[in-house]
């Protein structure tokens, strides 16, 4: 099957199950019958085919045999290497036989029912105790894929040894708290507490030398790995309570070593659990003290222990957070704090925590204008790259070649950068404008350029909830309102504000006609077209036709919102320079159509597409955000990978000439999990997850923040000067980039 030309991807799917296993198997035998399965498999997406692998007719390197005399090892040698060469050039050549063909089709379909059948007869005790566990949940169905597989008897002896290894380690430190020590040397005490508190400690060492959240990701963690942890954490809780036994020391180093557990496992749960234990070991203490049988040093816990923990999970916070609030446990001359304190303030700042990240839940929808704006705190704005036309307001027009703090920003909510202007939404929907004014981009009634930020003027009156500018061309802007409503303004060539004309237009103006009572949740200015998406999925595109890019079917302009009818279910849009990608609201599909010149449809090919074409290569994945650039696309999935496609420096491949015909993973980013994507003319943003900023492609005006104008940045690099800058967002525009800590609504 390595062999296997074209290659695919299987992915069964379990709900067909039942379907696979009433097939009449016997239709198995037949050619004709072996087809129409294999296409049921094809068209339910439970395989799916690979780019075509590149078939190599380059033979070992050879010696001019007319010259070089060799002797009979070396002969031989170079005989084997041929023999070899040409034996894998048959093997690859014979696989792609139509018996080896059909031979494939009927393995991959027997593959299939097999899998349904074995789910459905020999794994029915398995499903059967899994949903019966307490701790069956949806997070942990990675868990269970894992667990089901068969285990071998290596796999048993290994869990058998493990977990009697656990159970006498807790029997004899359990024995050795609760026995008195024997008599040392000379009739001084024995050292088997000192034993019990120094395996405690070896463990705290080992859990403080793992990096942070190390058992966040249960999923890879093996099932008796959680099973020793499950029984580990039960012990220990145990232990904390000053009635269990053990000695002060031990109490308290196993509520350091649970704490430690708990914030390497990364979860509310834990970390609730842990608060839990304190308090209840608190409750313990108090009573001993009002009974008067109080030992010193009772319900206490290292105060560099809790400390480091603590400063970890504020670090979270970043810049932006009032650290004048911050609560800390007071510590005693011995290095000490109360568990009841302690427990208090890891409360408080898991709470801060809920505060600070539930905002992103907040409804755009909900927000009615005139209200107070859910974000309260101010926004840092940092801008970098081209200031030409005051599109960056600081200063003078001389290009930034790092992040700036921008004063001017500071109430953003959400930004947007175009071709070099720059549009700021507030909380409360309004928007103003600053940069180029040229054809009315702008919005603000003139094509003057603005140097400072300046409201525009709906009519009727909206609050606005996203804009969109295009990157190139001569200049247009898109925003739609919380309601739903479009407008558009700026250059009006061919047609494509929407207007039924030519016109430029340069106040606001809504679109009427076809999207006249349509909910519209997205839209994209390209360079010479629009697109919107409505509630319902429907994709509307207008403007210049030219390539397909409207995806029509032919090349014709159209002047007012016009309905792509081979799609449904859209979710997302993005308009290049001559192309367009959709994408669907599952996350499952994405469509390209336009101009394939340098491969950027990513089909494999440079023909032009002129309907939705499905980008193949990314089939099978998730994919939450797609964008279109001059030369190239970007596509984000959903576990935070980004794959480019198309040509130039934006594929961020070390090559500023290369080119990709398919989408093609980030080798750079593939170890960042990457939040957000941004694409301007022909430089790229990515956010990671950790807040951290990264940029590549074309630097002339020091647009990718790495303190230069030189490049290509031909791999993704970290935009230098914002370490410890909470950054929530990002925006490219055509030759300048911005960065901001408000809190998306719609992430």
């Amino acid at each position: 099957m390595a062999l296997m030309i074209p290659p695919v991807k299987l992915k069964w799917l379990e709900h067909l199950n039942s379907s696979w296993i009433t097939e009449d198997s016997e239709s198995i035998a037949t050619r004709d019958g072996v087809s129409v399965l294999y296409s049921k498999l094809l068209a339910n997406k439970e395989v799916v085919l690979l780019p075509q692998q590149v078939l190599c007719l380059k033979g070992p390197q050879l010696p001019d045999f007319e010259r070089e005399s060799l002797s009979s090892d070396e002969q031989e040698h170079y005989l084997d290497a041929l023999l070899s060469s040409q034996l894998a050039l048959a093997k690859m050549v014979c696989s792609d036989s139509p018996f080896a063909a059909a031979l494939r089709k009927r393995v991959l379909v027997l593959q299939r029912i097999f899998y349904a059948l074995s789910n459905k007869y020999h794994d029915k005790g398995k499903v059967k105790q899994q949903q019966h566990s307490p701790e069956s949940n949806l997070g942990s169905a990675d868990l269970h894929s894992v667990s089901e597989r068969p285990r071998s008897s290596t796999d048993a002896l290994i869990e058998m040894g493990v977990r009697t290894g656990l159970s006498l380690l807790f029997a004899l430190l359990r024995q050795s708290w609760m026995m008195p020590p024997p008599p040392g040397p000379g009739g001084g005490p024995g050292g088997s507490i000192n034993l019990c508190n120094d395996v405690i400690h070896t463990a705290i060492d080992v859990v403080s030398s793992l990096p942070p959240l190390s058992l966040a990701n249960e999923s890879k963690i093996p099932p008796m790995g959680l099973d020793c942890l499950a029984q580990v954490t039960t012990f220990l809780k145990g232990v904390t309570m000053p009635n269990s036994g053990a000695d002060i020391l031990g109490r308290r180093l196993a509520s350091e070593l649970l704490l430690g557990l708990a914030s390497q496992r990364g979860s509310l749960r834990y970390l609730l659990e842990w608060i839990e234990m304190a308090l209840a070991a608190a409750a313990v203490v108090n009573t001993m003290e009002q009974n008067k049988v109080l030992q010193s040093q009772e319900g206490l816990i290292g105060y560099d222990c809790f400390m480091n923990i603590l400063i970890q999970m504020r670090r979270s916070l970043g810049s932006t957070a009032d650290r004048s609030q911050w609560r800390e446990p007071t510590r005693t001359p011995d290095g000490l704090c109360s568990l009841y304190e302690a427990a208090l303030c890891l409360f408080e700042e898991v709470c801060r925590m809920a505060s600070d990240y539930s905002r992103t839940c907040v409804s755009p929808d909900s927000i009615q204008t005139g209200e107070a704006p859910v974000v309260s705190e101010t926004c840092e704005v940092y801008v970098w790259g081209s200031n030409s036309s005051h599109q960056l307001v600081e200063g003078t027009q001389e290009k930034i070649l790092q992040p700036k703090l921008a004063a001017s920003f500071a109430d953003a909510q959400t930004i947007e950068a175009g071709q070099y202007c720059t549009f700021v939404i507030s909380s409360d929907g309004s928007v103003r404008a600053c940069g180029k004014g040229s054809y009315g981009r702008l919005g603000l009634g003139d094509s003057n350029n603005q140097s400072t930020l300046k409201k525009l003027t709906f009519e009727p009156h909206r609050a606005i909830k996203k804009v969109s500018s295009s990157k190139g061309s001569d200049g247009h802007t898109l925003a739609f309102t919380t309601e739903g409503e479009v407008f558009s303004w700026g250059d009006g060539d061919y047609g494509k504000l929407g207007h039924g004309n030519s016109s430029t237009q340069k106040y606001p103006k809504l679109i009427q006609g076809p999207l006249q009572g349509k909910v519209v949740v997205c839209v994209s200015a390209g360079y010479r077209h629009s697109a919107a998406v409505s509630e319902d999925g429907e994709l509307y595109t207008w403007g210049e036709g030219d390539f397909g890019r409207l995806g029509h079917g032919d090349s014709n302009s159209r002047n007012i919102p016009t309905l792509v009818k081979d799609i449904s279910n859209v979710g997302e849009v993005s308009c290049g320079s001559s192309h367009t990608i959709a994408l669907s609201k599952d996350g499952r599909t994405v469509w390209s159509f336009g101009g394939g010149d340098n491969g950027k449809l990513g089909h494999g090919d440079t023909n032009r597409v002129y309907k939705p074409k499905v980008v193949e290569a990314l089939q099978g994945m998730f994919i939450r955000k797609v964008c279109a650039g001059s030369q190239s696309s970007l596509s984000l999935t959903s576990t935070g990978q980004v794959y480019a496609w198309g040509c130039g420096a934006c594929l961020g491949c070390g090559s500023s000439e290369a080119t990709a015909l398919r989408p093609k993973l980030i080798e750079e980013l593939a170890t960042t999990r990457v939040v957000d994507i941004s694409i301007g003319d022909s430089h790229c943003l990515a956010l990671s997850h950790d807040n951290e900023v990264y940029a590549w492609g074309n630097n002339s005006m020091g647009q990718c923040g790495q303190g230069n104008s030189t490049g290509p940045i031909t791999k993704p690099k970290k935009v230098v000067g914002l370490d410890g800058v909470a950054i929530q967002q990002i925006s490219a525009g055509t030759s300048h980039s911005l960065a901001w800590t408000a809190l998306p609504r719609d992430r």
